[in-house]
């Protein structure tokens, strides 16, 4: 039995190498994140309890961490573990699944564009489900807290969605300090102040308009996002030309890199 091999089918080490490198920082950014959301989960007393995932009422950041991470460490895995043992599957898989979530992206953005009054709907129920749950999770106040300082706004539409938080609504049933009033986000940052004031929303809601609107931003977080999109359309442009660049140039190794493969194997006669 003799083997033939022709002398022109090999495989490009500079594809494959390069391959791994691409993949090497999804694989390890991935381990971090997942690190990272499973320390926060630690933090919280999720992972000695993990009946308490499912008593969370809003939405827990950590979960977008997560998912990320695990997304990140699997393409990567396979992309890394693919280029070096030079496995078509791997390779397959990790091809695939590029080119799914960039079909997906692309179909996102698509759907988003025709159908903007549908997702400023769903937007707006999001944001006061969240709402709702602000007390629950610390990160899921975090998260609220820094949305409305970046982008100077309260509520979905307005300061008095705080409404249907228990902590902060009008009812005679609330016992609450924060009583008629909004988070310290709410509030117009005043720069002669070093340190944060945490109770300058108290009250406020129980205020005249005009007096209110000279303590706290007026504007809903939901058309402070909508005016920011068209400002920084350029901004998120880039991003996503960016990233489907670096995703076509993942899907072009790979597929170069499986031709290779199959070109040397096509090169062996029995």
């Amino acid at each position: 039995m003799h083997y033939y091999r022709y002398s022109t089918a090999e495989v490009s080490c500079c594809y494959k190498y390069l391959l791994f490198s691409y993949n090497i920082i999804f694989w390890l950014s991935g381990m971090v994140l997942l690190g990272i959301g499973l320390w926060a989960w630690s933090e919280k007393g999720i992972l000695s309890d993990i009946t308490k995932v499912t008593r969370l009422h809003g939405f827990d950041p950590v979960w977008l961490v997560l998912v990320v991470g695990v997304i990140m460490f699997t393409l990567g895995f396979a992309g890394c573990v693919g280029a070096l043992r030079e496995n078509i599957c791997l390779l397959k898989f990790f091809c695939g699944a590029i080119v799914l979530i960039f079909f997906m992206e692309l179909a996102a953005a698509v759907l988003a564009f025709l159908f903007q009054d549908w997702v400023r709907d769903r937007a707006k129920e999001f944001f006061e489900n969240n709402i709702r749950a602000y007390r629950d999770d610390i990160d899921l106040q975090n998260l609220i807290d820094s949305l409305q300082k970046a982008n100077h706004c309260c509520g979905a539409l307005g300061p008095d969605d705080w409404d249907l938080n228990e902590y902060f609504n009008c009812t005679g049933e609330n016992l609450s300090r924060e009583k008629c009033g909004v988070p310290f986000s709410c509030c117009i940052a005043d720069p002669a102040q070093t340190v944060v004031n945490t109770q300058c929303g108290y009250d406020v809601r129980n205020k005249s308009p005009s007096e209110r609107a000279t303590i706290t931003y007026v504007k809903g977080c939901i058309s402070a996002l909508e005016a920011w999109l068209p400002r920084n359309i350029y901004i998120v442009a880039g991003a996503f030309l960016i990233i489907s660049i670096l995703q076509i140039f993942g899907i072009y190794l790979a597929r170069t890199l499986m031709s290779d493969i199959e070109a040397v194997k096509a090169g062996f006669r029995f």
